[in-house]
């Protein structure tokens, strides 16, 4: 049995999908009502093919690449470490997602909202990682996508209420909360790297 709650936490601070509301109302601001319902549909499906694609043959990929989880767990770590840092310091998601416009709904939903947005990076090695064969069994896995897709859910129920969301929160707030899941985001990648350095050379913590 899984820790449901850390694994929530986990893909709530990696998707981010409160950072994603002001990325859904700018890139859709110029939609009526029922496309912005597609759109809203169509990236979060498309996202979750993606991460799912991760979550299925996302290690047998590496396996295939010869390349062990502990090296990649490592890589991963330190990338989401960098990708942290930039929400946290840099532009946050809100800020740094808006920039990237499409004109076309579909092209829209797909970039930047189903990916980077929804599907991010940070999103895509969590999928790897919390479901690793070696590690957690296939009931597991299973817990660990039903997560993933509840947080996906929560994604889309808060897309369609971007409105509300936009008056209540605003971009500050939004802004705010990018910043704080980076800090957590961080925490969640020193302790990937420390746990594939520890794997890598058979290191068992006492």
């Amino acid at each position: 049995m899984i820790d449901f709650l850390a694994v929530f936490i986990t893909f709530f601070a990696v998707i981010d999908p409160i950072g994603t509301v002001p990325v859904f109302i700018a890139i859709t601001a110029k939609y009526d009502q029922k496309t912005k319902r597609r759109i809203a549909l169509l990236a979060t499906i498309v996202a979750a093919c993606v991460l799912l694609f991760f979550v299925v043959i996302g290690e047998l990929i590496l396996k295939a690449l010869s390349i062990p989880l502990s090296a990649f767990q490592i890589s991963g770590g330190i990338v989401l470490f960098l990708f942290a840092l930039n929400m946290i310091f840099g532009d946050s998601k809100p800020e740094e997602e808006i920039k990237s416009l499409n004109e076309n709904h579909k092209d829209t939903a797909i970039f930047p909202l189903a990916v980077p947005s929804i599907a991010s990076p940070g999103a895509m090695l969590a999928a790897v990682l919390l479901t690793e064969n070696a590690i957690f069994s296939f009931l597991e896995q299973l817990q660990t996508a039903m997560v993933m897709l509840s947080v996906l859910t929560l994604v889309y129920v808060l897309m369609l209420l971007s409105g509300f969301i936009a008056r209540f929160i605003g971009t500050s707030g939004a802004s705010v909360v990018s910043r704080v899941m980076g800090l957590i985001l961080s925490a969640i990648a020193t302790t990937n790297i420390l746990t594939g350095i520890s794997e890598y050379y058979n290191f068992i913590p006492s």
